[in-house]
């Protein structure tokens, strides 16, 4: 790891690549695990739809299950407050292994869940409770697995670091998709929506088991010992994060606002949006959310690599501007009921969000100081993933249902990419940069 070099303060310890190396499949392996659980339920469901919101309205239904997965959103500022300054206090290793295990115990819960007809109302309410559990340890997941890489990451190479962790996303979605795909194609119709669909939700509890034993045995961030051994540990980060950080909080937050719209977009309402209103086949909807993620993730690293050479920010304004540009055409092209073109128009989009995401997180993690980046960077993210982020497969989907129009989902991607680029404008270029321990080091730097 390359030393500080604006004088101030202590180094901080000296990291190999090889520790670098195994902080990196901690915190993705980690990562993967927790977003398999999480996507899990957006995979399936159009199956959640009909075991716990019977209806002979498919878009009213519909609504509902994504009115569910989007409520779980809105726990994750809560998780956001309070696991990311407690990974200021006590340690980011430590609430790493912490959330992933509420993550598995929650999601493998939801594969026992009694149904409508068996218990009636009770079956939603109980299926809110668990997904509200699942949103409340994401909320400590993200930011505090971002903290972590970026911690650990050299500074001339924070970018390809941080990047893994957004790769590692894509692998839980796409085991995820991958796994609900095959159980539809494999079972019948009858048996995928009495038990089917339980099967990747009860499978959660042991990659959870896997990925708490990994991560209890990582070190935390070289970043945080030094802060502890200086004696420099905030003793109230909550309140010194609130009080002293609002300015890059509020730019952390519309950072991510295209982060996350994209996102969820691209890779979980896509697996909805061409069955449901393209009229192509379930297989062909995994075929293109499976290319599509294979693209990005293709792309993701390297992009990492590049941002730590050209800075942050010229690649999140190219990619702003490409998503207020070209989500209208991307839809229509979807549109054309060919599924060629469809499929293109969807890795296209995953093409974009890929050079957003690549260093996204590198940047939101170099807004903060050490003493308060968990938190800071946990409060700001989920507060706009609850807004913007989990609400899109439902927003897209109310849109269509309003307006008749299968083009209407452009408009909330072009009015997040319009957000995201105003903030970008804001931002200071951060590429290269070391990361402050303190606020002194911050203002001498």
């Amino acid at each position: 790891m390359e030393g500080r070099d604006g004088g101030v303060g202590e180094a901080a310890p000296q990291v190999d690549q090889q520790t670098v190396r195994k902080a990196v499949v901690g915190a993705a392996v980690g990562n993967c695990v927790e977003w398999f659980d999480f996507a899990t339920y957006a995979f399936l469901a159009t199956y959640i739809a009909a075991v716990f919101f019977p209806s002979d309205d498919q878009t009213s239904a519909l609504l509902n299950t994504f009115a569910i997965f989007a409520v779980s959103f809105f726990t994750r500022p809560l998780g956001g407050l309070v696991f990311g300054p407690l990974g200021d206090r006590i340690g980011r290793q430590r609430v790493l292994a912490t959330v992933i295990i509420l993550m598995s115990i929650s999601t493998a819960l939801i594969g026992i869940l009694p149904s409508y007809a068996q218990i009636g109302f009770a079956a939603p309410l109980l299926l809110l409770l668990l997904r509200c559990l699942q949103g409340f340890s994401t909320g400590g997941e993200y930011g505090g697995a971002a903290t972590f890489l970026a911690e650990y990451a050299p500074d001339r190479r924070r970018g390809f670091t941080v990047s893994w962790l957004l790769f590692s996303t894509l692998i839980g979605f796409l085991l995820g998709s991958a796994l609900s795909t095959v159980l539809a194609a494999t079972l019948s119709e009858a048996a995928m929506g009495s038990w089917g669909w339980r099967i990747p939700f009860l499978i959660a509890l042991p990659l959870g088991l896997v990925g708490l034993y990994i991560r209890l045995r990582l070190e935390d961030t070289p970043e945080f010992r030094a802060l502890e051994e200086s004696g420099e540990v905030s003793s109230s980060p909550f309140m010194e994060t609130l009080r002293d950080n609002w300015k890059p909080i509020l730019q952390i937050a519309g950072l991510v606002v295209v982060h996350n719209v994209g996102f969820y977009i691209v890779f979980t309402y896509m697996s909805t949006y061409f069955p449901t209103y393209l009229g192509f086949s379930t297989t062909a909807a995994f075929v293109s959310t499976m290319l599509a993620g294979l693209v990005a993730m293709a792309l993701i690293p390297p992009l990492g690599a590049f941002s730590d050479r050209v800075g942050r920010k010229p690649l999140l304004l190219t990619a702003s501007v490409l998503f207020a540009a070209l989500a209208y055409p991307l839809f229509a092209l979807m549109n054309m009921d060919n599924l060629t073109l469809a499929v293109s128009a969807h890795v296209v989009f995953a093409i974009i969000e890929a050079l957003f995401v690549c260093c996204s997180l590198a940047a939101g993690a170099e807004l903060f100081t050490t003493r308060v980046r968990s938190g800071g960077f946990g409060i700001g993210y989920n507060f706009s993933v609850a807004i913007f982020g989990g609400t899109a497969p439902y927003v897209a989907t109310y849109l269509i249902d309003r307006t008749g129009n299968p083009l209407s989902p452009s408009y909330y991607v072009i009015f997040a990419a319009v957000v995201t680029l105003i903030t970008v404008l804001t931002m200071r270029e951060t590429a290269g940069s070391t990361l402050p321990r303190t606020a002194a080091e911050a203002e001498a730097g």
